[in-house]
């Protein structure tokens, strides 16, 4: 990592000549009809559309970067703290950010498209600005369902043949022995050929479900299990608040315990690394903490040799974000995997990165990787954006 991303102090990057400064953010919804719908594990009603939220900035010599992620809800309000402001400020605007999140709403996106703007006026990749240490993570498949048994075997010899190495499957069917059988048939189709995740999702709740979150025994019950089917991780097994639950799994269980992916605040991941909470890290940064606070949170996990991988669920906008941040600043040695959210037919690559001219694939052994393009490397699909733009970013 740069010397710079190390010291908080410091000015983050500068140009040679006159900087330029922030002329307009311009903030656009979009929606993508799901054909056919998409019934996500964590959601009672299947998703009818595809939601999207783009943000460009575009500084005084016409170039502009590109950002999605959380909807920007309330952004108005804020808009005139940027403007006419040195965009490669990144410190600055980070900060401004984060305060923006205590009074209104997670603008994190904005964050993204201002590095995707310095990488362009520094004619470098982002994830050389992030420190360099790679270009490129292995994938792990990211379901979202909850099919029957024979379907779950199915997409798991699909993402084998793919080359991808590893799979998440969702818990959370009305029976918790289903979900157990659905693993259980999963690992005896695969064998070892696939690491195997699973996400609890008790982390959180969407806003009509009130369902108590399981207690500290049934999720040891649960990890019990996991064991014997060797799996990689068991992420979210409890609230997301109940740091003395998490620290007790973590040290009664040989499984690796993930979560963290809509934690808001720096200190509270500090706080859950000093307790001994996760083995693995998850934070999104276009919900939570940003870029550069990742970087910094990223290297911290990892110097405390725990995994850094973030939740990437959302458009590839969002994902290509996410890949930059993290092999950039740590590589594979601290991230193994990143999530690569996928379940046809509903969820293919082509539908999840409907923003963009071209969606990112995994390659034959797994296998993201990024170019040596100006800042993020994206390409929008205009006429798609322009077909798809909506009054607002929800999923009906």
């Amino acid at each position: 990592m740069t010397d710079a991303l190390n010291d908080e102090r410091a000015p983050l990057f500068t140009a040679p000549g006159q900087p330029s400064r922030i002329a307009r953010i311009e903030i656009s919804h979009h929606q993508c009809e799901l054909d056919p719908p998409f019934p996500a594990a964590w959601d009672s009603q299947p998703r009818r559309r595809f939601p999207a939220t783009l943000v460009r900035v575009i500084d005084s010599e016409g170039r502009e970067g590109i950002g999605s992620g959380d909807v920007m809800y309330g952004f108005d309000d804020f808009r005139h703290l940027f403007i006419g402001e040195d965009p490669l400020d990144l410190e600055r605007h980070a900060g401004v950010i984060d305060n923006i999140g205590f009074h209104a709403g997670r603008c994190w996106p904005l964050e993204v498209a201002l590095w995707d703007l310095a990488g362009k006026i520094l004619e470098t990749p982002v994830w050389r600005l992030m420190g360099g240490e790679s270009n490129r993570l292995r994938a792990y498949a990211s379901s979202g369902t909850h099919r029957p048994l024979e379907e779950v075997v199915a997409l798991a010899e699909q993402v084998r043949a793919a080359g991808i190495p590893a799979l998440k499957l969702r818990f959370g069917r009305p029976r918790l022995e289903d979900d157990l059988a659905v693993l259980g048939a999963v690992r005896r189709a695969v064998g070892d050929d696939l690491e195997l995740m699973v996400d609890c999702n008790q982390g959180w709740r969407m806003p009509w479900d009130v369902k108590t979150p399981w207690q500290f025994d049934q999720a040891l019950e649960v990890a019990r299990e996991l064991e014997r089917q060797r799996v990689y991780w068991m992420e979210e097994p409890l609230y997301r608040g109940d740091y003395a639950g998490m620290a007790r799994l973590a040290e009664a269980t040989s499984l690796r315990i993930a979560g963290g992916e809509m934690t808001r605040e720096p200190y509270e991941f500090r706080e859950m690394l000093r307790q001994g909470c996760l083995d693995v890290y998850q934070p999104d940064a276009v919900c939570s903490v940003g870029m550069l606070g990742l970087a910094r949170l990223a290297r911290e996990v990892v110097d405390a040799g725990k995994l850094f991988t973030p939740h990437t669920w959302g458009n590839g906008i969002g994902v290509i974000a996410n890949l930059h941040l993290t092999a950039g600043a740590i590589g594979p040695d601290g991230a193994p995997y990143l999530e690569y959210p996928f379940d046809p037919p509903e969820w293919t690559p082509e539908k999840r990165d409907f923003p963009l001219t071209t969606p990112l694939l995994a390659d034959g052994e797994g296998w993201l990787t990024l170019s040596e393009s100006p800042g993020l490397g994206l390409e929008l699909d205009e006429e798609r954006l322009a077909a798809t733009r909506a009054s607002q970013a929800t999923y009906q």
